[in-house]
């Protein structure tokens, strides 16, 4: 017996094969919505916890720089209070500067040079007085800059020939002079004399190394 199938086997196939790719269509659909929703809480979570790190950042910022600003006004009150006692260190100390001035002024004044007019302002002293030569006025200008840690930045203020008269019929020429120069504080004097204090050994001890 021969049997004929007459029905629509084709379409049935080919419908099945759609349904089955519908199906599959839609799994695949709500795989990749349910991923997506995933990913996105994952990123919505990560970025949730970056910022509350951000807040936390934020907050210890602003913390940190109220205490740099504290920091800031203590360093500022240091300063201040340095430099008051600095100034009081240095008022105790000029109470000497007219004895060293006067000491190292006799100290550096060469022969033939006469002082007849001091007179000090605060650290700047101004000296006028009579030299018989003008290299006379240039050996003291080099004592006061170079030999004493006592006097500073000498400066001839101006230098005029004159005369002096010895007797009725001798008479002598000089130089009137004027100088100003800047007398040292001690706690400047003390620094300038630490490095001269320190080489001297040194010296010493290679001197004694080439004995």
């Amino acid at each position: 017996m021969i049997l004929i199938n007459l029905l629509p086997h084709r379409e049935a196939a080919r419908k099945k094969r759609q349904d089955i790719f519908n199906v599959s269509l839609g799994v695949s659909a709500i795989a990749g919505a349910a991923l997506a929703a995933l990913v996105f809480l994952w990123y919505q979570a990560q970025i949730s916890a970056q910022q509350a790190k951000n807040q936390i950042l934020t907050t210890e910022i602003k913390r940190f720089d109220a205490q740099i600003k504290d920091i800031a006004g203590l360093e500022t009150e240091i300063a201040a209070l340095r430099a008051r006692q600095q100034a009081v260190e240095d008022l105790q100390a000029d109470r000497n500067l007219p004895v060293h001035l006067l000491t190292e002024l006799v100290r550096q004044l060469p022969d033939g040079v006469y002082i007849s007019t001091m007179r000090q302002d605060v650290q700047n002293v101004t000296l006028q007085g009579v030299a018989q030569s003008n290299e006379r006025v240039s050996e003291l200008l080099r004592n006061l800059g170079n030999n004493t840690p006592w006097f500073s930045r000498p400066e001839l203020v101006e230098i005029v020939a004159g005369t002096v008269t010895l007797s009725p019929r001798e008479q002598r020429r000089v130089a009137n002079f004027t100088i100003r120069v800047r007398l040292t504080r001690a706690s400047e004097a003390e620094k300038a004399r630490a490095p001269a204090g320190a080489t001297a050994p040194l010296a010493a001890s290679s001197a004694a190394g080439k004995k």
